[in-house]
């Protein structure tokens, strides 16, 4: 993926964990980031680690296991700053399986290791309609524009209901 779409469910994230309040755009950009997370990955390259190896990219960065202890991290992290833990974790958690999920949608790499560490199996969905975007400055070529524009139509509605004004109660629209 060219991270369009996880930067989608990210803003789609800060709406809804602010419920549509002005204070959504920090939030939006807090949950875009966290929905990046699991491609810092793509470090352990300059480090040799090969992309097929466990923490290789895909693999234990894009596992349930990972987005379920980050989650419980950050909702931890969001209680000392006197958010609520449970809706923060829930969130958190939910941002983090999407990004492996929708990879798993792509058409090229070797699969998601959802179920790292128990097995390393590399999962690819049975329907893949997101091209795989080419990684680091080949991103730059006219077939990662080409990725970045099909997501960006596929993700469209997600970038929608994020910026749609929402309805108040005898108040009119509202953000």
């Amino acid at each position: 993926m060219a991270s369009i779409g996880h930067v989608a469910i990210g803003v789609a994230a800060g709406r809804i964990q602010h419920r549509g309040a002005a204070q959504s755009l920090p939030s939006m950009a807090f949950w875009s980031a966290v929905s990046l997370v699991p491609d810092l990955d793509v470090i352990g390259f300059s480090l040799g680690v090969a992309y097929g190896d466990p923490w290789g990219h895909r693999g234990a960065t894009h596992s349930i296991v990972f987005a379920i202890v980050l989650g419980v991290v950050i909702g931890t992290a969001a209680r000392a700053m006197t958010l609520p833990f449970l809706r923060t974790t829930i969130i958190a958690t939910v941002v983090l399986v999407s990004h492996p999920l929708l990879d798993t949608l792509t058409d090229g790499g070797l699969g998601c290791a959802l179920f790292w560490p128990f097995e390393l199996t590399r999962y690819f969905a049975p329907w893949q309609p997101i091209p795989v975007a080419p990684i680091g400055i080949h991103f730059l070529s006219s077939s990662g524009l080409a990725v970045a524009a099909t997501e960006l139509v596929l993700f469209a509605p997600v970038f929608l209901y994020a910026a749609w004004p929402r309805m108040s109660a005898g108040k009119g629209w509202s953000r």
